[in-house]
């Protein structure tokens, strides 16, 4: 006797199972429960990709846009922005939209705006330009469309009237251009069936949340700062097995901070990078929930919180494959986990001084749900069970009619094992033996071995049995023993999976009304994450808590490159003293590579760093108040921008002439230097002649030139405004030795030869360089270095003579001309242009 075992699709459940009373009895005690003692299986995760829509309307800026990455909708309520659109190009900046919605019927302005930006043929970089016609995005239909929609997170109990007060204490439905966009982007999703394109047409695209999207007291920075101060810098992966996917991040503020144990944790904080604020309070928070952990006592609270953070997964995922009925094993397990995870923070966190802002809010936000679902989970969900027969299966107990057929599944072997046995008493003598097997959706066959004389399909007949079909080399039948078998055990391998996916079904829908709890875990572990990942960053580097006034000025003691630090064995600390009336434009001289650049850099990063609220490289710093960082350091690639280098370095400029204010950082290194030497110092002049007409006005301006011709000519006014820096360093022969120290004062030597023989050049080339720059800077002429000697050319002239003498002119064969072209031209071109011997082309 054997028996078979094999696959079959579901059939409809025959009976329906109340979950409720597994969980609602739980212990709700402060106790964390065990984790499953199977290990999740890891997947890779999909790119996320943004689908936007906008609308522009005398003045005003409605946006939403759908991550595909958590299923979210985020909406940005109505926000003036000016005929520009800087707000709405800041935007599309950050988020980085793969398609942007918009109605056919639009102001000139904006449809001009997209129009420059829509995708050209081939340019994946650009976002595609969708436009709907106007009625889409009517406000009523709008509304409509909002509010008919099924949405998992809102309980399937509430009447459409509470659903309209729900949908309203979520989505600002005052904000009419919104709601409009909000309908649009609907409409969009249903249209694209943006990751159900498989599906059947009645699951629509998943939307687990609404989240709020707000630019307000941002710092104002374009993608030359983030790209001079190496905010972010990717690059290409060494896996060979990655080169197709991706990049990974070099070198970069981002790579270094970057702590954090969770996927949730590393997006947020890259979102704080492109979002610095200059939201006092909000900053003030960050550093107060820093400052806690980086106390002594606190060291293993750290410790537990981030063994915690490292299980929390990917829940917007695993929650949008359930609206899709798509849940895998895994996903029970790595929501398991999540859950579980969550209530040891939470408990943590109940512990810790409610007095931080955070630690409070973990406390009440992760509500008694996460006990729920993790209850439910644990006494329902049979994971060793699961990931041996890879589906979903359930624990004992759980149902008494799935364990009654388990029971009798299990039991099957011995008891047809038996049926056989008399079957095969029936059965004619020549049949050596005989076995009953189970086929799910066939049921129940008698499978008797081929004698030798059944040769055609006539020799199958059996009396008293039914032939169904042959297989390697055996027959099958149907007796009557095997059909009392279908009709009292029936199929009970299907049965038991239709009952368990229904029971999965059930689970899935009580477990998608508590989503609002699971996002709020999801939004908070991010956070403190991000938070943990710079407290462990500042201990281990010794960063120091910032100060932050409303007063115009930055102040830093002993201020670090963050990056420079980590790469050099030492790094010499300098001060920055920028005040409110005195020296808020600062002129920066010394030789090459003396540190100009990576002081700038370093004001630039402990400026910005703070403004993330994180700790900084100082011994101290005050920052006042800062609404952008601009620079004008390094020139970007220039062949696909159809742009001169020094173009490039104009358009930089002038993006902080035209938008910096009294509360702007404005970093400028050695502007001017692309063009000639007069009108690039000119330039540079005029434009800080500019700001200091603005008098307290201007912006904190930090200015690294070897224009030393901007001092020794005056073309800069005597103010307290101005201070002049210098690096400093010292000449001990023909060594030039740095200190890399910032001092009071003007360099009017360059150093450019003790430069060049750090960076390898000839000493030759450098003796000659030196010569000529002497010759320049004295007013005299410069000679060229091959001219030949007096005597070479008496020399020259004799020899010529003496051919011309040789010459016999009678004799009607010497070619006069001849000789004039090859021999006396060439030597006269010689003797009067010895610099340029070409010369004797334009005599000829």
């Amino acid at each position: 006797m054997r028996y078979v075992q094999q696959k079959c699709p579901s059939s409809p459940a025959t009976q329906l199972l109340e979950l409720a009373r597994m969980s609602t009895t739980a212990s709700l005690n402060t106790h964390c429960l065990p984790p499953p003692p199977v290990p999740e299986q890891e997947e890779e995760q999909e790119q996320p990709q943004i689908y936007m829509c906008v609308l522009w309307y005398v003045g005003q800026l409605g946006i939403t846009y759908y991550d595909t990455g958590d299923c979210s909708v985020h909406f940005m309520p109505d926000m003036p922005d000016n005929e520009d659109l800087k707000l709405l190009q800041k935007v599309i900046d950050e988020v980085l939209p793969r398609c942007i919605v918009t109605s056919a019927k639009q102001d000139h302005n904006i449809a001009k705006f997209l129009t420059n930006m829509g995708a050209a043929t081939g340019d994946v970089d650009k976002p595609e330009i969708v436009l709907f016609p106007n009625t889409d995005f009517g406000l009523e239909v709008s509304k409509q469309r909002i509010l008919s929609r099924q949405f998992p997170f809102i309980p399937s109990h509430m009447t459409a009237t509470e659903k309209i007060l729900y949908l309203s204490s979520i989505i600002p439905f005052e904000s009419p251009l919104m709601v409009r966009a909000l309908g649009g982007l609907l409409k969009f999703l249903d249209r694209r069936r943006i990751g159900v394109e498989l599906e059947d047409s009645t699951i629509g695209v998943p939307i687990l949340a609404f989240k709020k999207f707000v630019l307000m007291d941002i710092v104002n920075m374009d993608q030359d700062t983030y790209c001079v101060l190496q905010i972010f810098k990717s690059e290409v992966h060494p896996s060979v097995y990655k080169l197709a996917s991706g990049l990974k991040e070099g070198l970069s503020l981002y790579g270094i901070l970057n702590r954090c144990r969770c996927k949730w944790g590393e997006k947020l904080m890259r979102l704080w990078l492109m979002r610095p604020t200059r939201n006092l309070t909000q900053l003030n928070k960050r550093l107060d929930v820093i400052q806690f952990f980086l106390l002594a006592q606190n060291h293993e609270t750290v410790l537990t919180l981030q063994d915690c953070l490292k299980n929390i997964k990917n829940v917007p995922q695993i929650l949008r494959r359930m609206t899709l009925s798509h849940t895998k094993v895994s996903d029970w397990q790595a929501l398991y986990k999540t859950v579980y995870s969550a209530v040891c923070l939470r408990d943590t966190c109940r512990s810790l001084p409610s007095s931080i802002e955070l630690f409070q809010t973990i406390s009440q936000v992760f509500t008694d749900d996460l006990h729920y679902i993790a209850s439910l989970i644990s006494k329902v969900v049979d994971f060793e069970g699961s990931i041996s027969e890879n589906r979903f299966t359930v624990r004992p107990n759980v149902d008494s009619t799935i364990d009654e057929k388990k029971r009798k599944l299990m039991g099957l072997s011995d008891f047809l094992t038996e049926v056989a046995r008399k079957e095969l008493e029936t059965l004619d003598n020549r049949i050596p033996s005989c076995c009953v097997i189970y086929i799910p959706l066939i049921g129940f066959l008698l499978s008797i071995p081929r004698l030798p004389t059944m040769l055609d399909k006539s020799d199958f007949e059996i009396e008293g049995l039914d032939f169904m079909f042959l297989s390697e080399d055996k027959l099958h039948y149907r007796s009557a023993r095997t059909k009392e078998l279908d009709s009292i055990l029936g199929d009970l391998h299907c049965e038991i999976r239709d009952q368990e996916t229904l029971i999965m079904h059930q689970m899935q829908t009580k477990i998608l009304e508590k989503s609002a709890v699971l996002n709020n875990v999801i939004e908070y572990t991010a956070h403190l994450d991000v938070l943990l990942a710079l407290a462990v960053m500042a201990r281990e580097n010794s960063y120091s808590r910032p100060c932050f006034t409303h007063r115009h000025g930055i102040y830093i003691k002993d201020g670090r490159h963050p990056l420079m630090e980590l790469c050099a064995k030492t790094f010499v600390p300098n001060p920055v003293n920028s005040g409110e009336a005195n020296g808020r434009i600062k002129i920066l001289t010394g030789p090459n590579s003396s540190g100009k650049s990576v002081y700038l850099k370093m004001v630039g990063l402990i400026t910005f760093m703070a403004l993330i609220g994180s700790y900084v490289p100082a011994a101290e710093a005050e920052i006042g108040a800062v609404d952008g960082i601009y620079t004008r350091i390094h020139s970007r690639e220039s062949v696909s921008l159809g742009l001169s280098t020094f173009m490039i370095d104009l358009n930089q400029v002038a993006k902080a002439v035209n938008n910096a204010t009294e509360r702007s950082l404005v970093l400028i290194d050695e502007f001017g230097k692309g063009t000639n030497t007069v009108d690039g110092l000119s330039l540079l002049a005029a434009v800080l002649r500019h700001w200091l007409n603005q008098g307290t006005q201007c912006p904190q301006v930090f200015v690294s030139t070897n224009f030393h011709s901007l001092v020794q000519l005056k073309l800069l006014p005597d103010t307290p405004l101005v201070q002049y820096l210098t690096m400093e360093t010292h000449q001990d022969g023909d060594e030039l030795i740095f200190f890399y120290q910032l001092k009071e004062g003007v360099s009017t030597v360059s150093h450019a030869a003790n430069i060049a023989a750090l960076a390898g050049m000839p000493p030759k080339v450098i003796a000659r360089g030196m010569e000529v720059s002497e010759l320049i800077r004295n007013g005299k002429p410069v000679r060229c270095i091959d001219h030949p000697s007096k005597g070479n050319q008496l020399e020259r002239c004799k020899s010529l003579v003496e051919k011309f003498l040789c010459l016999d002119l009678d004799d009607p064969h010497v070619d006069l001309e001849k000789f004039m072209s090859q021999e006396v031209l060439p030597s006269a071109a010689s003797i009067l242009y010895p610099c340029n011997p070409r010369n004797m082309d334009y005599m000829l």
